[in-house]
């Protein structure tokens, strides 16, 4: 049984995982990578139990599921990862990042460090990727300028930052670290990185 998920999660192309503290850049490299290759990228749904928001899809934007429903899902090894956030569980089901790569496409995982400990623990088999900004007083002024949370939630977002950018420095954590000094080098790097995967999918697109 085991060898048959070993080979059924290896099948189709390998997913990335994308780490790096808020105001690093990732949604802005993200966004410009889905717009440069259109119907190569997908994103596996996550499971939450919280409630739907107003125009929220079951499926699409995440899928709700009880916390009884979730933790017996976790217990039987079936998530990568997950973690609870203001009282409400998150997380990454093996069966969700599946159904992407069965669709050939390369599925990306933007999680926190705690997500990439957790899936180094599985057979998923990623390419590694972090997104650091220069320095933290450059992170600091990108977050103060986005104007958008109060003093302590932006202190909080610093002191994780910090703790995010010692752990991209340890050996074996990830396959590339990208330094979000200027976008259009730091999105070149990114590209560079995944190429080899874009190429396999567009041509297995075509055939």
């Amino acid at each position: 049984m085991k060898d048959y998920n070993k080979e059924k999660a290896m099948a189709g192309p390998r997913p990335v995982v994308l780490s790096g503290p808020s105001g690093a850049g990732k949604s802005t490299l993200l966004k410009n990578l889905l717009k440069e290759y259109e119907g190569v990228f997908g994103f596996s749904v996550s499971h939450t139990t919280r409630s739907p928001r107003p125009g929220e899809e079951n499926g699409k934007d995440y899928h709700y599921v009880t916390r009884e429903y979730m933790q017996a899902s976790i217990d039987k090894g079936e998530f990568i990862e997950s973690a609870v956030f203001s009282g409400n569980m998150y997380g990454t089901s093996k069966a969700s990042v599946q159904a992407v790569k069965d669709k050939n496409l390369i599925c990306i995982l933007d999680i926190d460090m705690q997500g990439v400990r957790a899936v180094k623990t599985t057979d998923l088999n990623p390419i590694y990727i972090s997104i650091q900004p220069p320095s933290m007083n450059i992170l600091e002024k990108r977050l103060r300028d986005r104007n958008t949370e109060s003093e302590e939630s932006l202190q909080k977002r610093l002191d994780a930052a910090q703790v995010d950018m010692e752990i991209s420095k340890e050996p074996g954590i990830f396959d590339i670290v990208i330094v979000n000094d200027n976008l259009d080098d730091a999105y070149g790097k990114l590209k560079d990185a995944l190429i080899e995967e874009i190429k396999k999918v567009q041509k297995n697109n075509l055939s």
